[in-house]
């Protein structure tokens, strides 16, 4: 708005003060709106942040559970293995038991 070569009247001066100040609430509606944008995303920001460590944790904790089920079965299998072979060994005893009887 260029008013170097405008007539100064009472009237003019009126109106350019009128467009300037209509021009500056229009920048604060906008630096308002800005603002109120930014605070809505920084809380969603920290929404998200919040459950993607909510996320990491849940994961964390069912790989745990996971780990410990599997132990659990490794020493199951393990401990079935070792009856096993106390079971042919006490078979193999037996066996040759018998058999030195009939020497």
């Amino acid at each position: 708005m260029d008013i170097s070569g405008a007539a100064v009247t009472d009237d003019n001066v009126k109106d350019y003060i009128n467009l300037v100040e209509s021009a500056l609430a229009s920048v604060t509606d906008i630096g308002t709106k800005l603002g109120a944008n930014k605070t809505q995303i920084d809380g969603q920001k920290t929404f998200v942040d919040t459950l993607i460590k909510a996320n990491e944790r849940a994961v964390g904790t069912l790989v745990d559970a996971d780990i410990e089920e599997e132990s659990t079965k490794l020493k199951a299998l393990q401990t079935q293995q070792q009856l096993a072979v106390q079971s042919l060994s006490i078979a193999n005893t037996a066996s040759q038991n018998v058999l030195s009887l009939f020497r």
